[in-house]
């Protein structure tokens, strides 16, 4: 079973106004850590969760960041080759809400994450998840947009399959 064509720009524009409201949101949040912290700065929040100030200079739970910097260039084409496979499949794709909507998580948390690497050349983290002595590696808002697009495109595939049967 195909997935529904739409192409009108209605549709798409729905979806990149949600990816452009999901960078929005990461870059203010991360202008104010910036703003207010130093590197390595925390503020704890509750019993289990921090604010701090972390970069990542590498990819997921800081994956190649120590690097002697290739990476910053290396992620940043990686991202913004992902945007434009994203931007294809959502003209392709608009009219499919969840399959759209996850395209849209993921693009507006890459593009957020590109904006990082092209402003400072690393990520910039700052919530802090732990519990006793485990901490969960920090992340921002673009990060978990991607996490939450993933869910969803999972989602959708296991629907997809479903409705097939």
């Amino acid at each position: 079973m195909a997935r529904g064509f739409k192409s009108s720009s209605g549709g798409m524009l729905q979806w990149l106004g949600l990816a452009a409201i999901i960078v929005i949101a990461d870059q203010f949040t991360k202008v104010l850590i910036v703003g207010f912290y130093h590197l390595g700065d925390s503020t704890a929040v509750t019993s289990f969760f921090n604010v701090v100030r972390m970069h990542n200079s590498g990819a997921a739970f800081s994956f190649l960041a120590g690097g002697s910097g290739w990476q910053r260039w290396f992620f940043t084409v990686i991202g913004l080759l992902a945007a434009t496979l994203i931007l294809w499949m959502l003209k392709s794709h608009a009219g499919q809400k969840l399959f759209a909507f996850a395209l849209s998580c993921i693009l507006g948390g890459a593009m957020g994450n590109v904006i990082d690497r092209l402003m400072y050349g690393y990520v910039v983290d700052f919530l802090d998840f732990h519990w006793h002595n485990w901490h969960f590696p920090a992340f921002n808002v673009a990060d978990s947009a991607i996490t939450v697009g993933a869910a969803c495109l999972i989602l959708d595939e296991l629907l997809r399959v479903r409705r097939a049967r």
